[in-house]
């Protein structure tokens, strides 16, 4: 069959592709990067597109054209720069409802969530749910799939959450650490899928996908002996302190970072993830079977605990680079007495003003995601460029006992670091 999958470049998307693919349908895979996985994953035709721009049936029309099935594993967790949780979850989805029809698609297999929960009213679940309704009414042959918590041999959002939290030394320090935490393999949301598309689940199905496990602190646990760590007790935080941390990550989502720490994900872990009660269509893996079917590697212990590192080593780069762009403000005339030797006092002030305000626009631009890596090469550019002309007008500042030119440094190999690990997925 000829099978269109929307959000293909994410974290379910991809290895459902892989699966059908492999299963011999003819893939199409829509995303907004598709650039990587084209690399990647060849034996698949990729399509480039913002699914929050699709809010009219036209707009589906030459997507849809020729194609049998429609997979949807797009989604957001909350509003954003690049994502508007009601076009994409919903609008997007009404106006793909309408398309499907005209262009008489066989099946659209929705991946969504627990939305009946008591966490259902956030707007990530509540847009989820409307158009989970409008699907299940539009008479279109459907198949909705409700995952639990999914766990795969990659990690992402919550689950790469979770080995960060299961690598860290010493203690455990949770919030909502008695949760209820049902899994779902990644392996078994891909069978799902391919069953409904080979007719072995019924259309009309509305199915969680799921089972039911321990709790936060167990599941955490289970993922640290995983990692090959010894046991850690568990340190019970109060849900108040998850408070300033979802703040912190709600405002670097405006800014175009995706933390699981976010708000909304800390509400529905209040309440727990579960797996429903209905009948799974085929008995689910368990996440222990799973994790002992694919040991973990050292490279999993360095991405664990290199996780909740990851911001630090941003925001160290970004109050850097702001420091050293303010510091000399302070005394613009003194600072710019390191160019006066070579060249007039007016044209080193203004050249002292001049890198000031480079480095202060590097130190925030790092911090808006869309921008960081062109920041983060651009730190390394004015770094060599410091470098270079420190040695050539100023030498004598390498021997300074405080070191100016001896730090850039350790800021340079930072910057390469924050490089080797900004991708997300």
């Amino acid at each position: 069959m000829n099978i269109l999958i929307l959000g293909a470049t994410g974290f379910i998307g991809s290895h459902i592709a892989a699966k059908l693919a492999a299963e011999g349908h003819a893939v199409t895979g829509l995303g907004r990067d598709t650039a990587r996985l084209a690399a990647r994953m060849p034996q698949i035709s990729w399509v480039r597109a913002d699914l929050g721009q699709l809010l009219s049936a036209e707009s589906w029309q030459n997507l849809l054209r020729g194609q049998d099935v429609v997979v949807n594993c797009a989604g957001a967790l909350q509003d954003g720069p690049s994502d508007n949780l009601r076009n994409v979850q919903t609008r997007a989805q009404l106006a793909l409802h309408a398309a499907a029809k005209a262009a008489g698609i066989k099946l659209i297999v929705q991946i969504s969530a627990d939305t009946a929960g008591p966490s259902g009213e956030t707007e990530f679940l509540a847009t989820k749910r409307a158009a989970d309704e409008a699907l299940a009414a539009s008479g279109l042959p459907c198949v909705i799939l409700r995952p639990a918590l999914v766990i795969g041999r990659n990690a992402f959002g919550g689950t790469a959450l979770l080995r960060a939290l299961a690598a860290l030394p010493m203690v455990h320090p949770l919030v909502h650490a008695e949760s209820p935490v049902s899994t779902v393999t990644l392996d078994d949301v891909a069978k799902a899928v391919s069953l409904a598309i080979s007719g072995d689940i019924r259309n009309g199905s509305d199915l969680t996908l799921g089972q039911h496990g321990g709790t936060l602190a167990t599941t955490v646990a289970e993922h640290r002996a995983w990692l090959g760590l010894p046991p850690a007790p568990v340190i019970n935080l109060p849900a108040f302190a998850a408070a300033p941390v979802s703040a912190i990550a709600d405002a670097l989502g405006w800014l175009g970072w995706r933390s699981p720490l976010r708000s909304t994900a800390m509400q529905v872990m209040r309440h727990g993830v579960g797996s429903g009660e209905d009948e799974p269509p085929f008995p689910p893996e368990p996440a222990s079977d799973f994790l002992a079917r694919n040991p973990a590697g050292v490279q999993d212990l360095w991405f664990a605990r290199l996780y909740l590192l990851k911001p630090l080593i941003f925001f160290c780069l970004s109050a850097f680079w702001l420091v050293s762009g303010i510091v000399p403000l302070l005394d613009p005339l003194r600072a710019a007495g390191h160019f006066a030797p070579f060249m007039g006092q007016t044209a080193a002030l203004a050249l002292t003003l001049l890198t000031c305000l480079m480095d202060i626009a590097l130190g925030l631009a790092v911090l808006y995601r869309p921008k960081t890596r062109l920041a983060l090469w651009g730190m390394i550019g004015v770094t060599f460029g410091y470098l270079a002309g420190s040695i050539v007008a100023e030498p004598a500042l390498w021997l300074d006992p405080l070191g100016p030119m001896v730090k850039t440094l350790p800021s340079l190999v930072l910057t390469l670091a924050a490089l080797a690990i900004l991708d997300e997925r």
